[in-house]
């Protein structure tokens, strides 16, 4: 299957204008016979604290754009987003202020932070989201957003994919969790310019420890005063790097099978060695 990822600049807290950015990326990349395509974190509005101004709801305008693109190129289409969930959403609060799934009791009721969450629509109009589990205390994210609490894994044409945002790459055992039920790892990232060694040590190290193929994608540009410079990738179960991008707006992508994953997992059994 053939994944595409759009290091994309984002227009701060702006969606309509990221919106018509966006557009010639998604059909350059349907059109190059991508199967997936994936956006960086906060696509629509940049990595924003204002919630008050950039969340949506359930359904909303970031949702409603993925949905539409997804269905126009007939492309499976992903990004994340500040979302705030409604009743009837597995986190949205219940009257006793725990989560749909009991999950969160200590969520109160009253609590309208949006999550930050990952979007992937199909090309036939299914939604499925991932909330990230790890907001970026450092940034005060965990403020203004409120933590997930589970995995999410989905299967595009028989691989399986697991789905991740930008910090929790720092956190190797949930990647070692999840590895048997992975082939690819998406992590979509605003990752700053200061820490990109970081960004590309740990996505490597990540495709190596899980011997799994990871897709790291991040923005470029400036949002809240931060400089953004990409070093988007795509690495395969070994750590080769299959594509990567360097510090412009850009489009790359990549072929994955599932047979390499199973091919490099039965040659060096690490994950059956762990203890």
């Amino acid at each position: 299957m053939r994944i595409a990822a759009l290091q994309s600049d984002i227009v701060w807290e702006d969606p309509e204008a990221n919106f018509a950015r966006l557009r010639p990326w998604i059909r350059a990349a349907a059109g190059a016979g991508a199967r997936l395509l994936v956006l960086p974190e906060m696509f629509s509005v940049g990595f924003s604290m204002a919630t008050e101004q950039i969340s949506e709801p359930t359904g909303g305008p970031s949702t409603r754009f993925l949905l539409d693109e997804a269905s126009r190129h007939q492309i499976w289409l992903a990004g994340s987003l500040p979302e705030i969930p409604g009743p009837d959403d597995p986190d949205g609060p219940s009257a006793d202020g725990s989560s749909a799934d009991g999950l969160s009791a200590d969520r109160p009721p009253t609590d309208r932070r949006p999550f930050n969450t990952l979007v992937v629509a199909s090309p036939d109009g299914d939604l499925t989201r991932y909330r990230k589990i790890h907001p970026f205390s450092a940034a005060r994210e965990d403020e203004h957003y409120q933590a997930g609490t589970s995995f999410t894994h989905l299967v595009i044409d028989g691989l399986r994919l697991t789905l991740f945002i930008c910090y929790d790459l720092r956190f190797a055992d949930e990647f070692w969790a999840t590895a048997n039920d992975t082939d690819v790892y998406l992590v979509v990232a605003s990752w700053p310019e200061a820490r990109r060694h970081h960004w590309k040590t740990l996505l490597t190290a990540r495709a190596i420890e899980n011997q799994a193929y990871v897709v790291g994608v991040n923005r470029v540009g400036i949002g809240g005063k931060l400089h953004y410079k990409g070093d988007s990738r795509i690495i395969d179960p070994t750590g080769a790097i299959l594509a990567a991008a360097a510090e412009q707006e850009t489009l790359i992508m990549a072929d994955v099978e599932t047979d390499i994953v199973q091919q490099t997992r039965q040659k060096f059994p690490f994950l059956r060695d762990r203890r």
